[in-house]
């Protein structure tokens, strides 16, 4: 692990698409998970629905889809979420160092 820390540190560019390419990863798993397993079950607590993501109201002859809106909004929380501890756990605040000359 210290190796791929100091690998990190000194190849800033190579570093930022491996962030990117996990970040992307762990978005994905997010998503099925709060598609999967969050949002049917807020939807069974809403009236009338049986996904969060299809929770709707109308206004006149328009169906507003909020639902549409608050899922990803579940997915960001989700990731900040992980993002945070998994950088505060592995103690990866520390990786931008100077590289000495």
């Amino acid at each position: 692990m210290k190796g791929f820390i100091e690998f990190i540190q000194e190849q800033g560019v190579v570093g930022l698409a491996i962030g990117l390419i996990l970040g992307v990863a762990v978005a994905n798993v997010v998503s099925g998970f709060v598609e999967g397993i969050i949002n049917p079950l807020i939807g069974l607590i809403l009236p009338n629905t049986n996904d969060l993501g299809e929770a709707s109201f109308m206004i006149l002859d328009s169906e507003i889809i909020w639902g549409a809106l608050i899922s990803p909004m579940i997915d960001l929380l989700v990731i900040a979420g992980v993002i945070y501890f998994v950088v505060r756990g592995i103690g990866l605040e520390k990786l931008d160092k100077k590289k000495d000359a």
